[in-house]
């Protein structure tokens, strides 16, 4: 059955203390700056409780929303074109929704935890989203609940990058989710650290985040790799001196062998290629920031590939693997000092946007939300069923949440239509798949 969601009702919600007027401009820093304007989705499905009709649930995460907005203030403004947060208390879009379907359409119970349908198709999860992402405008943040006919529910919110990363998302989402079910809770109280132009003064850009925004011709696909793959992989990709890569450094390098090998088996011109990998800063500074710190604290490791280096084919992978950690550790101390006290950053952004704009070069991204505490968001009604995203407006871009048990990775794969038809047909890939979605490869 097709998944339909038919929009109920629309709302502004508004946090339930008005801001103070000194905290009513929140300049973004230049890590925010160079953030596209999209807003990025997370979805949270979770089963029925017997405890609580919709109506009451719907009651209570509005109730709760708007106190966790008072915390979060910005979240409730709008984006002033790519200088500052206008913390307006206007109010974050909440949206009320039905779908035509149960939840267990979507989810299948097995012994041990619930697994997503093999037949489940990816790309559905923008309609558990009021906007697309590239639809915000002006929005911080917006919010979805979407009511299945069994009683279930799907708990979506979009943040816009130019005032966080995915782990700002996350840990917004928990506060949210203990004032819901602990009303009276010190959490309350807590306002996390804002203000990092502080810490990343703004700059003046010299290019157009935007400009890495596609929305026609893109499909996004989610493929699923279970503990033992990933093991194998690891082992796999172990360098010669005994170094064994993190499970997300083995996917990483596993799937952009299978990119290349798909999609550019017959590549002789002088193209280069750019692989990226988004890095949380905050265990990484000096001092290091407590993860409860609010905005856009992560940077790309970057990895400058060309053909004759020979990792189109299998050839080199230890050297990839080995150059693909090395960038990762790169990202240091003194590369955030780097980042706040040079242009060497941001000459290299304009840089690449010019040469990606022109076609001299490809690049391919990497983001990980694993380990993160997504499956501990529980709003009172228990741990959600499934976390998800959805589809994002990137080309070659590769999104990692944990399947539910931890121990696997789920891979949000977003390419054009015509690589991704050759890329999820790789024999390769499909063998490493996990064999629930093998039978549809969506």
């Amino acid at each position: 059955m097709k998944v339909e969601v038919e929009i109920i009702s629309k709302e502004l919600i508004k946090p339930s203390s008005p801001t103070p007027p000194h905290l009513r401009h929140l300049q973004l820093s230049f890590l925010d700056q160079v953030q596209a304007p999209v807003c990025m989705p997370f979805v949270l499905f979770y089963s029925k409780d017997p405890n609580f009709s919709n109506s009451e649930r719907c009651i209570k995460l509005k109730t709760s929303l708007s106190k966790a907005l008072t915390a979060y203030y910005p979240l409730a403004g709008r984006v002033d074109n790519n200088d500052y947060v206008d913390c307006n208390d206007e109010g974050a879009l909440f949206v009320e929704a039905q779908a035509n379907i149960p939840l267990s359409h979507i989810l299948s119970v097995s012994t041990k935890f619930h697994k997503v349908h093999p037949w489940y198709d990816a790309m559905s999860n923008k309609k558990f989203l009021p906007l697309q992402p590239d639809e915000g405008k002006d929005f911080a943040a917006f919010y979805q609940i979407t009511f299945f006919t069994c009683g279930g529910l799907a708990i979506s919110m979009a943040l816009s990058h130019k005032l966080g990363d995915g782990l700002s998302k996350i840990i917004f989402l928990n506060h949210w989710a203990v004032i819901t079910r602990q009303s009276n809770s010190d959490v309350l109280t807590k306002i996390p650290p804002f203000g990092l132009a502080t810490l990343f003064p703004p700059k003046k850009l010299g290019f157009d985040p935007r400009d890495g925004i596609i929305k026609d011709n893109i499909v996004t696909k989610r493929f699923v790799f279970d503990a033992s793959v990933l093991s194998y992989l690891k082992s796999k990709y172990s360098e010669n001196n005994g170094g064994t890569p993190s499970r997300v450094e083995a996917l990483s390098a596993f799937i952009w062998s299978r990119f290349m090998a798909a999609t550019q088996p017959n590549e002789t011109s002088n193209k280069l290629y750019l692989v990226l990998h988004a890095v949380n800063l905050r265990p990484r500074m000096e001092p290091p920031l407590s993860n409860q710190h609010f905005g856009n604290i992560s940077r790309i490791a970057t990895m400058a590939l060309a053909n004759q280096d020979g990792f189109i084919t299998n050839e080199n992978q230890d050297v990839f693997m080995s150059r693909m950690k090395d960038s990762i550790k790169n990202v240091n101390a003194d590369y955030v000092k780097s980042l706040q006290k040079s242009d060497e950053h941001l000459n290299f952004l304009k840089e690449g946007t010019e040469k990606v704009t022109k076609g001299e070069m490809i690049h391919f991204g990497f983001t990980s939300l694993c380990n993160f505490p997504a499956y501990e968001i529980d709003f009172g009604w228990g741990k959600a069923e499934w976390v998800a995203s959805a589809p994002v407006p990137f080309k070659n871009l590769v999104i990692m949440l944990d399947t539910s048990d931890g121990k696997g990775i789920e891979a949000w794969i977003t390419l054009e239509e015509e690589n991704m038809a050759k890329f999820d047909i790789d024999k390769e890939l499909l063998a490493h798949v996990s064999s629930s979605i093998l039978r549809s490869r969506f």
